[in-house]
């Protein structure tokens, strides 16, 4: 039985000067060659990623490139006569700018999300932002871990929409030496001030 505390190794993703050359790469080599060897981008894509839609893109475009070619080649000299053949040069060329399109997008995503696993994983952990105001109600089960103690209820904050008034300070007291002190002044003070009016 495992449990949830130890993540496995997440293998860092490729530098971006890596990746920026790559894309670069595959992009200049299917331009150079008119779209004949539009289907490596695809082929690249589906390695990396290893979704079965970018396999099934990867033969659509080695088809559709296998197909332009074929109806390039039914043209005899070195001009393009035959709808045929602007088919074949439609399908090398549109293919080409699909893929370059459908490619760079999808690598990019893809390395973005390696390079950010955890970014949804943790949105998804922390729920629903809570409502200014109100305390968020704790189920007694969470997903991953299991059944958990509820907060006491003397933490929660009141349910009221108005703050409740925090009460004035108490002023303080002072302190008993202090007091005397005062009361000797006094008694010190009056009896020089009954001795002036005497005076008098």
């Amino acid at each position: 039985m495992q449990g949830h505390g130890q993540a496995q190794p997440v293998k860092p993703p490729p530098s971006t000067g890596l990746l920026v050359f790559l894309r670069v790469f595959f992009v200049v080599i299917s331009v150079c060659s008119f779209g004949l060897l539009g289907w490596t981008m695809m082929l690249r894509l589906a390695l990396v990623t290893r979704k079965s839609l970018d396999w099934g893109l990867f033969v659509a475009t080695l088809a559709a490139e296998i197909l332009g070619l074929v109806l390039l080649g039914t043209e005899g000299g070195d001009e393009i006569h035959t709808p045929g053949g602007w088919l074949g040069l439609a399908l090398l060329l549109g293919s080409l700018v699909v893929v370059i399109s459908y490619y760079l997008s999808a690598d990019i995503r893809h390395f973005h999300q390696l390079s950010y696993p955890t970014a949804g994983y943790a949105q998804h952990q922390q729920g629903p932002a809570p409502v200014y105001g109100y305390p968020q109600q704790q189920s007694p089960y969470n997903s991953a871990t299991g059944p958990h103690t509820p907060v006491p209820p003397s933490t929660q904050i009141p349910q009221t929409g108005t703050p409740t008034p925090t009460p004035p300070p108490q002023p303080q007291r002072p302190a008993p030496a202090r007091i005397d002190q005062v009361r000797a002044e006094l008694d010190e003070l009056s009896d020089y001030l009954r001795k002036h009016e005497d005076g008098r």
